[in-house]
């Protein structure tokens, strides 16, 4: 049994993370098959977004409890890591397409560090996300300690990892950190719903418009502007262009090819 189960929906991939008697723990496994199934994503033409979401059981459901901290603790077992993903085999992954998070319970620790690796999160009211490292003498390794600064700000973030307590779903929409807010059990059709909503626009210009607002964390705005036009001149280059002004023009649905 794969500890990331693959699936597409339409345009849509959707990777699960699959370990619940774990409460979907991080072990060199699912490090590995995260990264499979992005590299699977990635690689095919006709999946334009993808979603990760989580197998969660019982009345106190955990999207991820990040690291599994019997394997960091057992001489010999595999990395929780990998080399170009980093951490679950996603956290630092190099990728082109949008990746939208369905979280509904608890995500913490490397658990939340992977959800600020996404693009953007959908969250049931029912769901957390904290850092909870420093009770544990631990640090938050995996992008946490700058990712969500930049997702709510540096006091709210100070004090999430400070004290290692969990932010609310409800709070974390309020701070920006979540897109959207969901019924329990809704998180993952909510979000099938916001990638089929991306898809209707056209991949090529969502992958360049991705590339620079994620730069704009940490480029300055001569950079930033030479990657627009960059962007810019690739997209009116393009046969989708062609096809997007056409589409207007005759009132129609346009048909994008990605080219």
């Amino acid at each position: 049994m794969a500890m990331v189960e693959y699936e597409t929906r339409g345009r849509v991939a959707i990777l699960t993370l699959n370990r619940p008697e774990a409460r979907n723990a991080v072990n060199g496994e699912v490090a590995s098959d995260m990264e499979a199934a992005v590299d699977r994503m990635e690689a095919d033409p006709e999946v334009w977004v993808g979603v990760i979401s989580a197998t969660i059981t019982g009345d106190r459901p955990v999207f991820s409890a990040g690291a599994d901290l019997k394997a960091i603790n057992t001489p010999g077992a595999a990395p929780l890591a990998t080399e170009r993903g980093g951490f679950a085999g996603f956290v630092y992954r190099e990728r082109a397409k949008p990746v939208i998070a369905a979280v509904d319970g608890l995500a913490t620790a490397g658990g939340c560090e992977i959800v600020l690796a996404c693009d953007l999160v959908i969250a049931s009211n029912r769901s957390s996300f904290g850092l909870a490292e420093v009770k544990r003498n631990l640090i938050a390794g995996a992008g946490g300690l700058f990712r969500l600064p930049r997702a709510i700000g540096r006091a709210a973030a100070m004090e999430v990892i400070l004290t290692g307590e969990p932010l609310s779903a409800q709070r974390a929409h309020q701070l920006g950190l979540v897109n959207r807010l969901c019924e329990p059990d809704a998180s993952l059709n909510t979000t099938i719903a916001l990638a089929e909503q991306i898809c209707l626009s056209a991949p090529m210009a969502v992958a360049e418009s991705r590339k620079v607002v994620l730069a704009a964390d940490y480029e300055d705005d001569d950079t930033l502007k030479a990657m627009t036009n960059a962007a810019m001149g690739k997209v009116m280059r393009s046969a989708d262009l062609k096809e997007g002004l056409a589409a207007s023009i005759e009132k129609r649905a346009p048909q994008w090819t990605g080219h």
